[in-house]
């Protein structure tokens, strides 16, 4: 029952977290919030998704999810999506991006850092 209880509260995070992300996305054109906010948030709501198949958590998930996070940046530091010839306007090359910026790491760095110290102060209620 525990399990479910997690699987819920998780998969409500993810769908708030995702609409939040839609609406930064096609309604925010700012230099903050769009640029910063999305990117933070974008790491929380990929560890909602998996704690959503896996509610017991892994211990070091936040740092997995930073090292996806990671991996994908370094993807558009090499121009993957001009590589491999993906148009611009596809939902792959918006899901993966196609500009790097170093502040992106630091915005999913300060992500999984929240996620991380939500989850040990989660643990540690009765």
């Amino acid at each position: 029952m525990k399990h479910k209880k997690l699987r819920a509260a998780y998969l409500i995070a993810f769908l708030v977290l995702l609409f939040t992300e839609i609406l930064i996305g096609a309604f925010v054109h700012d230099a903050f919030v769009r640029p910063y906010v999305g990117d933070v948030l974008v790491v929380i709501l990929i560890y909602c998704l998996i704690r959503i198949v896996k509610p017991t958590g892994i211990k070091l998930m936040p740092l997995y999810v930073f090292i996806f996070a990671l991996l994908v940046e370094l993807l558009q530091l090499v121009k993957i999506v001009d590589r491999l010839g993906i148009p611009r306007d596809s939902i792959v090359a918006i899901m993966v991006g196609t500009s790097f910026s170093f502040i992106d790491i630091i915005c999913y760095a300060v992500g999984c850092g929240i996620t991380y110290v939500t989850e040990l102060i989660i643990k540690k209620r009765p």
